[in-house]
């Protein structure tokens, strides 16, 4: 990862505040016991009925249950500062998604400073009328919302996050009192309790998923505290308790106030009365009280929190312009108070606050926090998955949990309004490439490719062991290439590379190796190093599925000696060899190259070799596949190289012709056993392609072949390694008006089924 421009406190220095884990929990639970408790709770109950409203509260614990787990255990692996939410995102995904997640909080917090002051307004309704008896004005929640945001903020600016949490314990010391009061009341009169019914609702009741989406900020409260990470003692132990402490007292009371509320009015009364609460508590005017107890605490909280989000955003110089990133990120006194991002946040709230509407801000805020808890969640699955030995948290959640609470994320925000989740997604999208753009430029690496990398590395670390275990489960015969080759001409000869890069582009697993000769030393190893990194440069432009190295050794025999004994990428053993012959070569470097290719019949590997020129396999339109009587296990195996070859985009428009040269006395019977074949699907070749010629001696063939394949772009021959050990080196010298030849020899029959 990117290391983030922040700074960090000296050992033993104070952090900010010092704050412990208290004003962590007063900070959540006074968010998530907030206004949409007071305010729409009854109105979910009467439009869901007892089992839909506890059916939302289950399924917004879904999504905010998994996401304490993670933030808990995240919290717990590293050191926080300031930023909460951001700077675990950050630290994680990198500097540039950590931004564009980071951008999205911030925004969430900033409009449910505006959400909770529309709210705490409307704990000033039922003085409506005898403001209107008072002054003759009609009454608008914005005159108490747009004020009452104005103090707060300065309030804040002029003594700082200390008073901020001082008041926390009187607001959450009220407001648990009107919760405690509204337990006690009794159901309104008339109200009969053996009535309730779990799934009856009023007439044309909204749809469960408005109702989640309304009801939802409700359940996001639970993150609150993490955003004072930069004023605790100590973040790692403060925040998981807090929070993990404050969803589950949440819960419990959200249960509670569903079923209090079932049992206490009628469904008309709840569905459209929004301080049913207080009709139904044992002194009235507590809710109200209560109520803006709630709202005040929670904007406190979110105008705490919502600045130093920014901050943090401003020193990691994380947002567009770096004079205004270094403004931003400016603290001031002992303390780091975020004064010119309060300044910025109290903009943002007044302007929200024009909107007036609770409903209209609720289904907003839920977007953004949809997407900041998606991708907490997914932190915690991609970290368990990677399993790096750096992440070794004291907290642990479970994967699944976070991959649940990821999906469950993505899924509630396109049922809340697909539209909306287009448009949050690709903005999203639209940011990070503005952020990556600019850190190419820097010349920072990928932050998608740091995420992935240790899950990758696991995969493949998963799958190498599982393959190896179970190489005997396979079907006997069943063959896939796992092709391995050496060269020391990688940089003088295309070809051997080439076709290695034909035949492992989708069906199989090629392994490249360029060898550079001498015993392993520093001098060797860089230059091993820089070999390396033209070779990735030279196959990253092909379309080929090649794994590429270097392998560093006295001499060409002892390189292919080892890299034979090496298991392949695909975590089995390599099944075959390529090596490469070209026609410009001298005798003995031939005689040599025929002399490695022992090494690998000797391991039970097929042997490929390919004896190459200047025609550079013409204009890959033609492919010819010659068998002869002495092909019975080299058969199947030619037939599949070529098709193999065929799949790739090089060779889209070339014509597969197979020739079977045998003896007179043959040509039926393998005509007829061919046909049996094709029939049966086991060769992939149309029967129109396959001319079955007779051929009783040696020379009968070669005539044949020259005559027909001669301007082929690559012929497909087979030999045996008795003709091999006998004539050396000459038998890849055959047919020398031929062009491009791949001679193959398998160590037995491959099935083609």
């Amino acid at each position: 990862m990117q290391d983030a421009i922040v700074k960090v406190p000296a050992a033993g220095s104070a952090r900010g505040h010092g704050f412990g884990t208290a004003p962590v929990f007063l900070a959540a639970i006074s968010t998530i016991l907030g206004a949409i408790l007071f305010l729409r709770f009854g109105y979910a109950v009467g439009h869901l009925g007892l089992a839909g409203a506890l059916l939302v509260v289950l399924l917004g614990h879904m999504v905010t249950i998994p996401t304490a787990l993670a933030l808990a255990e995240i919290a717990t692996n590293r050191r926080v500062e300031g930023g909460g939410e951001y700077y675990i995102v950050s630290r994680s995904f990198g500097t540039t998604i950590g931004s564009v997640v980071g951008i999205s909080l911030y925004a969430s917090q900033a409009v449910s400073v505006a959400f909770y002051m529309i709210a705490f307004a409307e704990a000033f309704r039922p003085l409506a009328p005898l403001f209107e008896r008072l002054t003759g004005l009609l009454f608008d929640p914005r005159m108490v919302s747009l004020p009452g945001a104005l103090v707060l903020v300065v309030l804040i600016l002029v003594r700082g996050a200390a008073i901020g949490v001082g008041a926390l314990y009187v607001v959450v010391t009220l407001l648990a009192a009107a919760l405690l009061l509204f337990f006690m009341g009794a159901p309104l009169p008339g109200f009969d309790p053996e009535a309730v019914a779990l799934t009856a609702h009023v007439a044309s009741a909204d749809p469960f998923i408005t109702v989640f989406a309304i009801v939802f900020p409700a359940f996001t409260g639970m993150t609150a505290g993490v955003g004072l990470s930069g004023d605790l003692a100590d973040p790692r132990r403060s925040i998981p308790r807090g929070t993990l402490g404050a969803t589950l007292v949440g819960c419990a009371v959200y249960i509670a106030v569903v079923v209090k509320l079932a049992y206490s009015a009628p469904l008309e009364a709840l569905a459209g009365r929004p301080l049913v609460m207080a009709e139904v508590a044992l002194w009235g005017p507590i809710v109200p009280i209560g109520l803006a107890c709630a709202t005040l605490s929670s904007a406190i909280g979110s105008v705490l929190v919502a600045p130093r989000t920014l901050q943090a955003l401003g020193r990691d110089a994380a947002l567009p312009g770096r004079p205004l990133s270094r403004w931003l990120g400016r603290g001031h006194g002992e303390v780091n108070e975020p004064r010119n991002a309060t300044l910025v946040t109290a903009v943002v709230a007044l302007t929200v606050v024009w909107l007036g509407s609770v409903d209209l801000v609720a289904r907003l805020i839920s977007m953004f926090f949809m997407i900041t808890y998606g991708s907490i969640c997914a932190i915690s699955f991609l970290e368990h998955f990677a399993a790096r030995p750096s992440y070794r948290p004291s907290f642990r959640s479970r994967w699944y949990v976070s991959l649940f609470g990821a999906l469950t994320c993505l899924l509630v925000m396109f049922q809340m309004d697909p539209f909306f989740a287009l448009l949050a997604l690709f903005t999203m999208g639209l940011l990070y490439w503005s952020l990556s753009t600019r850190s190419r430029r820097e010349g920072k690496g990928s932050d998608l490719g740091a995420i992935f990398e240790g899950a990758m590395t696991q995969l493949a670390r998963d799958l190498h062991v599982r393959l190896q275990r179970r190489r005997e489960l396979r079907r006997r015969g069943e063959w896939r290439p796992s092709i391995i080759c050496v060269s020391s001409h990688t940089f003088e000869r295309a070809a051997p590379i080439e076709l290695l890069s034909w035949l492992c582009l989708r069906q199989g697993f090629g392994t490249y190796l360029h060898h550079v000769q001498g015993t392993l030393n520093a001098e060797t190893f860089q230059e091993s190093q820089r070999a390396r990194h033209r070779l990735l440069e030279q196959v990253s432009s092909r379309a080929s599925g090649l794994y590429v190295d270097t392998v560093v050794s006295p001499s060409m025999t002892s390189a292919v000696a080892q890299a034979l004994q090496v298991p392949g990428i695909s975590g089995l053993p390599n099944n075959a060899a390529l090596f490469d012959i070209s026609v410009h070569d001298t005798s003995t470097s031939a005689e040599e190259v025929a002399r490695l290719a022992t090494f690998a019949a000797h391991a039970e590997m097929a042997v490929l070799m390919l004896r190459h020129g200047d025609a550079h396999f013409g204009d890959h339109n033609a492919i010819h596949v010659w068998l002869t009587w002495d092909d019975a296990k080299n058969a199947d195996l030619m037939i599949l190289l070529a098709y193999i070859i065929l799949g790739h985009p090089d060779w889209t428009h070339a014509e597969l012709r197979v020739f079977a040269a045998l003896p007179s006395e043959q040509v039926a019977d393998e005509r007829e056993e061919f046909g049996k074949r094709m029939a049966e699907g086991r060769i992939p070749v149309a029967s129109k392609n396959i001319r079955f010629l007779a051929a009783d001696d040696s020379a009968a063939f070669r005539a044949s072949v020259s005559e027909r394949s001669r301007d082929a772009d690559l012929v497909i021959l087979g030999f045996s390694l008795s003709d091999l050990a006998e004539r050396g080196a000459e038998l890849f010298s055959d047919h020398p008006e031929l062009t491009d030849v791949l001679f193959v020899c398998a160590p037995r029959r491959i099935s083609i089924t």
